[in-house]
Parts: C-alpha cells; sequence; structure tokens
C-alpha cells in the first residue's frame, strides 16, 4: 500500500507537476535526503543532470531491456499512484465545491490523518 510522503502547497490546477515541483524546489530537497524521483514519461527533461529523476523508455518497438525497465519502473511507481489515488478518493474531497487553498489545507489535514492511521494501525 502507498503512503503519500508530502502534501504541498496550493497552485492552480493548469500547473504541470513538473513546474509545481521546480515551485516547491522538490529536487533540491531529494538530492539533499539522498533519494531520487521516479516519474512518468512525461516528465522527461525535469532535471537536466539526469541524476535524480528517473522516467521510463519512450516509443514503440524498445528492445526488450528498455521493456523490462519499464516494468520495474512501472512497479516503483505504483504505491505513489495508489496513495495519490486513495487522497483523491476522499470523500471530503469528491464534491468539494469551495475555494482551491481550502481543498489543500484540507488534501494536507487527509495526508496527515492517513499517516496517524498507518503507523498507528
Amino acid at each position: 500500500m502507498g503512503r503519500s510522503a508530502w502534501v504541498s502547497g496550493d497552485l492552480p490546477g493548469s500547473t504541470h507537476d513538473t513546474a509545481a515541483a521546480r515551485i516547491f524546489n522538490i529536487l533540491a530537497a531529494l538530492r539533499d535526503a539522498g533519494l531520487i524521483a521516479v516519474e512518468d514519461k512525461g516528465c522527461h527533461g525535469y532535471d537536466q543532470t539526469g541524476r535524480h529523476v528517473i522516467t521510463p523508455y519512450k516509443g514503440r518497438n524498445k528492445p526488450e531491456s528498455q521493456k523490462d525497465a519499464n516494468r520495474a519502473h512501472a512497479r516503483l511507481r505504483g504505491p505513489g499512484k495508489r496513495a495519490n489515488a486513495q487522497l483523491k478518493t476522499s470523500r471530503i474531497l469528491r464534491k468539494l465545491r469551495c475555494c482551491p487553498r481550502r481543498a489543500g489545507r484540507l488534501a494536507k489535514t487527509i495526508h496527515v490523518l492517513q499517516n496517524h492511521e498507518a503507523t498507528a494501525g
């Protein structure tokens, strides 16, 4: 099961994931912690050094070695995708009709409660 590690502040819905990562300086925080990011195919070019962001191979007719690497990549991303899905399916967020700032605060609250539940149970 996946667990979210952090919930950002609020940004306009049109903000791309890579732009949000730059705004909140996530790559530097990961680098300082000795961690890497595992992203989807749409995030190529996020880190020009290529050392802290791992993305799957693109294109068709890939050799078997690249297909194997993409499968391993998908397994690494799975827990994060499940954690995000849990956050998105929280009943309180389903039909939310309020200011985006309030939605961000609710998402952070849900994150804290989910992590508390995971450590207590």
